[in-house]
């Protein structure tokens, strides 16, 4: 079995605990939010590959973010022809709902590294097996907080990216759980929060 790693993302979310998701906004929404996040110190951004208008919007994202220096990737990267859209629309990493070993290989060898998503211990030692040490904990919000306390045991060395249902009033509770990095979606869409989630980023 070849080995696989994704080790790239070490550096990618250093002292980065929370990422954002903006899903089918189109272009402009895209980059309206996109700049918001960076403002508050959210250096990274995925952008979710579902439509040819994702597509766009994530090759403009992925354009503004490199002339600013921000990391966008792309997500729901669920098949071989959603890491050559996300490669060709320029994206830094894919992200995946689930663990799909032919798609993390095929995003490795295209030079973007792979989140896959995992729920349970089985798919986290599968995924680890492989080479893998960065992992998307998907649906979080139903997984909850314990869940990362229980996995922190048996694989030390795996580090998580909870995905769903995050928020900034549940963000600062699973990054206490031992969560590197939080991936926020519409709560960048409501003014209140804003605050909030600049607070977690040290804004």
């Amino acid at each position: 079995m070849n080995v696989v790693t994704n080790t790239e993302f070490d550096e990618l979310l250093a002292g980065r605990p929370l990422m954002a998701i903006f899903r089918g906004l189109g272009v402009e929404r895209s980059l309206e939010l996109a700049r918001r996040a960076w403002e508050l110190g959210i250096d990274v951004v995925e952008l979710p590959i579902q439509t040819d208008a994702d597509v766009e919007a994530l090759a403009a994202v992925a354009e503004a973010g490199r002339a600013e220096g921000r990391v966008v990737g792309a997500g729901t990267v669920v098949s071989m022809r959603h890491v050559e859209l996300a490669a060709s629309a320029g994206a830094w990493f894919t992200v995946s709902p689930g663990f799909d070993p032919e798609v993390v290989r095929a995003s490795a060898a295209a030079g973007l590294p792979p989140l896959p998503g995992v729920a349970t211990a089985s798919e986290v030692q599968a995924a680890m097996a492989l080479g893998l040490t960065w992992l998307k904990a998907f649906p979080a919000s139903l997984l909850g907080p314990g869940w990362f306390r229980a996995m922190s045991g048996p694989f030390p060395g795996a580090r998580f990216v909870a995905t769903g249902g995050m928020d900034a009033a549940n963000a600062g509770t699973f990054l206490a759980a031992g969560v590197r990095t939080v991936a926020v979606g519409s709560a960048l869409e409501d003014p209140d929060t804003l605050s909030v989630l600049a607070g977690l980023v040290g804004r």
